[in-house]
């Protein structure tokens, strides 16, 4: 196995491996880890090799997913019926009309998580109350957050946002965390970052002292190792239940790190290491199938997955992971350059006529109002008097007064009502919507698992919810009038910025 300190970086976003071609990567690869792991689920890497030897293939009769794979589908059509102005109202109400009010297939519900979720649903209660269930800490959330990386492809702050409104009615505190680093790590193989760089992404919107960030930086460290270095380094020997979000997604970004972002070892690497193998293998071929691209999965394995049985959910019978990737794609629009930005806003704010340039056809200008105001600043074309407080550096101003010379920012995929979609109001208002702060993954604190009901931490440190604010890929709002100069304000990063290759110092423990 190759030394996370020399993997080479991935190919650039605009290399070979185009972004439909990742896509599907991701999302089919997700798939057939799923039905590679599903019969070595809760099982020992002993009692493994004792029934199958190494599995390095199929080893059921008919392969097919599992709840993994049908949740993540759910997610996905979920993403591409909402986009970026997905909330809570919209996820909750998914549930109820997918899920909760609907008759369950054999499955019933599928995990600890889910059932607790949707028990809690039909007794009426609404979200984020659904979540305080005994599992909120399970991986359920990160079996289905890779096709959030999808749709925010290059933008991980953004695919950990999206993850974390998903998850609000069913996961709170380390579930919300396991999920939010499946999605960022995605969203980074999405752009070709290198395999370090996708595991300091998933690190970067976590926070530093919480449990998932202490098991991926013990997964990376003993990755280099292998397979048994990694599992030794992470799992919980004694603790019965295996679905515990750090430890699975530990060992999936492990398996990952492990075969240098390979997909077939990194697959096999997660199924023969045992535990969620269903989940480990899930997530670890969604990173790696992003990484590599569909041509990277194996012709046999990926002919195996079909659309889906709807054992575990019904809604989701008929329909392939293919599809859904297709439709992420096609709903996610990439930003375009500043300078397209600043067209389109001056289509929004047309000049003031008395600037343009002569028109024959109208009376000449009012020589009183063309003439110079020594009274006024140059800088105030339109004769407002200068305002000392406007004219200060952005630095200067305060957080809570937007930069009046922001650039205009991307415009989140319109609401199927054909209104323009704004992240503060993209739903009706609603008893059960928490205020805005509290559904941005910055805001932790909404998730924060219940003290009594959580699993042990073998560290024995708690979470620190307050450190747990990721960076935030949202733009400020637009402004009231067209900038002079937006790109070259440094308070307005561009939120489409490709993933650096991180250096391996930044996700050494």
């Amino acid at each position: 196995m190759a030394s996370t300190a020399c993997i080479p970086p991935a190919a650039a976003p605009q290399d070979a491996v185009g972004l439909r071609d990742r896509a599907r990567g991701a999302l089919l690869g997700l798939a057939v880890g799923d039905a590679l792991g599903a019969p070595a689920e809760n099982m020992k890497p002993s009692e493994i090799r004792a029934r199958w030897g190494r599995i390095t293939g199929y080893v059921a009769d008919r392969p097919a997913g599992t709840d993994d794979t049908e949740y993540a589908i759910f997610s996905g059509l979920l993403l591409a019926r909402h986009g970026g102005a997905l909330t809570q109202a919209h996820v909750e109400a998914a549930w109820h009309e997918w899920i909760a009010d609907r008759e369950e297939g054999p499955f019933r519900g599928a995990g600890f998580s889910e059932r607790g979720t949707l028990e809690n649903l039909r007794r009426g209660l609404a979200a984020p109350i659904s979540a305080q269930h005994r599992h909120a800490w399970s991986d359920g959330l990160a079996m289905r957050a890779a096709p959030h990386g999808v749709f925010a492809a290059g933008r991980p702050a953004e695919a950990a946002r999206l993850a974390a409104i998903d998850g609000s009615v069913s996961h709170e505190g380390e579930g919300i965390y396991g999920g939010q680093a499946v999605a960022a790590g995605v969203a980074a193989a999405m752009a070709g970052a290198s395999t370090v760089a996708v595991v300091a992404s998933a690190l970067a919107v976590v926070p530093d002292d919480s449990w998932t960030a202490r098991c991926l930086r013990r997964a990376l460290t003993a990755a280099h190792r292998g397979e048994r270095a990694v599992r030794s380094a992470v799992v919980i020997g004694g603790y019965p239940w295996t679905d515990l979000a750090p430890e699975a997604v530990a060992l999936a970004f492990g398996a990952y790190a492990a075969a240098d972002g390979d997909f077939t070892d990194s697959v096999l690497t997660a199924v023969n290491m045992g535990r969620d193998a269903d989940t480990t293998a899930a997530v670890a071929g969604a990173l790696a199938g992003a990484t590599r691209g569909v041509h990277a999965i194996p012709a046999d394995w990926a002919d195996a997955i079909g659309p889906a049985r709807g054992s575990c959910l019904p809604t989701m019978a008929g329909h392939h992971v293919l599809e859904v990737a297709d439709l992420l794609t096609r709903a996610s629009r990439p930003a375009p350059p500043a300078s397209e930005r600043v067209r389109r806003a001056t289509k929004r704010f047309p000049r003031n006529p008395d600037r343009s340039p002569p028109n024959p056809d109208r009376s000449p200008p009012d020589p009183d109002r063309s003439s110079p105001n020594p009274d006024r600043s140059p800088s105030d074309p339109d004769g407002t008097p200068s305002d000392p407080d406007r004219s200060s550096p952005a630095s200067d101003r305060s957080p809570s007064a937007p930069a009046a010379h922001a650039p205009a920012p991307d415009r989140s995929p319109p609401d199927p009502d054909g209104r323009p979609s704004d992240p503060d109001r993209s739903s009706p208002a609603s008893d059960r919507l928490p205020p805005a702060s509290d559904r941005s993954p910055s805001a932790p604190a909404a998730h924060a698992p219940a003290p009594d009901w959580s699993p042990p931490d073998p560290d024995g440190r708690p979470s620190d919810p307050d450190r747990s604010s990721p960076a935030s890929d949202r733009l400020p709002p637009a402004p009231d009038r067209l900038p002079p100069a937006p790109d070259r304000s440094p308070s307005a990063p561009d939120a489409h910025v490709p993933v650096p290759d991180a250096h391996p110092a930044e996700v050494a423990p």
